[in-house]
């Protein structure tokens, strides 16, 4: 945070310890979904869609997948001056949505999507136009994902991004509160397992968090999924 050129006073100020939280929750899920998923298919293809300054590969890396980490050109021009390219650990500079990344993937057997804090922000026109690509271009892929309920949006666009001094272009978009309806965006989509985002994890937490955990659960704010697209 030091090394980046932005003023990060008040995101720090104003995300609440439930927000934190989540995203703890959300790394957890993930990984153990990546872990389970590379024990099958040991030498298999981790995409990590809209990947940041993320650094997932470095907690799940079995020594023999191959990972590509995947975001917009200033983004990925950011995480070079931080994170180094290895020969298992690729970058690509472009949008998920420019088929052409496609391409530049070489093993497109036994493939897994991380997609973590991407899809919201994006019309569900967009997802599903991106979920058609994947049966095209990656059919057998399977992808994690976390996403939100219609009162999850709002929440977060009130709570999260308006209180963390964020302008309206940070908004979310897409809700869901039945993610099982994607099954009928298409006969290829399949969804393997759902969660919502605290369900795990909130008895590690004292009462008080528990509280708030449990809240966010009974209104679907946050969940979290794991889909196959043939």
């Amino acid at each position: 945070m030091d090394g980046i050129s932005y003023d990060f006073t008040a995101i720090s100020k104003n995300i609440n310890n439930l927000t934190r939280h989540s995203w703890i929750a959300r790394s957890i899920y993930f990984d153990k979904k990546i872990k389970s998923f590379i024990k099958i298919f040991p030498e298999a293809t981790i995409i990590n869609i809209g990947c940041g300054l993320d650094t997932t590969f470095d907690r799940v890396d079995n020594g023999t997948i191959h990972w590509i980490d995947l975001d917009l050109p200033d983004t990925i021009e950011l995480r070079r001056k931080f994170i180094s390219e290895t020969n298992r650990n690729k970058f690509i500079s472009k949008s998920v949505f420019d088929a052409s990344w496609y391409d530049i993937i070489e093993k497109k057997d036994h493939v897994m999507l991380l997609i973590a804090g991407v899809l919201y922000y994006f019309d569900e026109s967009d997802i599903k136009k991106l979920f058609n690509d994947f049966h095209i271009f990656l059919p057998g892929v399977e992808i994690i994902f976390d996403y939100a309920s219609k009162l999850g949006i709002k929440v977060s666009n009130k709570i999260v991004l308006e209180k963390g001094g964020m302008d309206k272009s940070a908004f979310l978009k897409w809700g869901i509160d039945n993610i099982l309806k994607i099954e009928k965006w298409d006969s290829n989509i399949k969804v393997i397992d759902n969660m919502l985002m605290y369900k795990e994890y909130r008895k590690s937490y004292s009462k008080f968090e528990r509280m708030g955990m449990t809240m966010a659960d009974i209104l679907k704010i946050m969940s979290l999924a794991h889909i196959r697209i043939n």
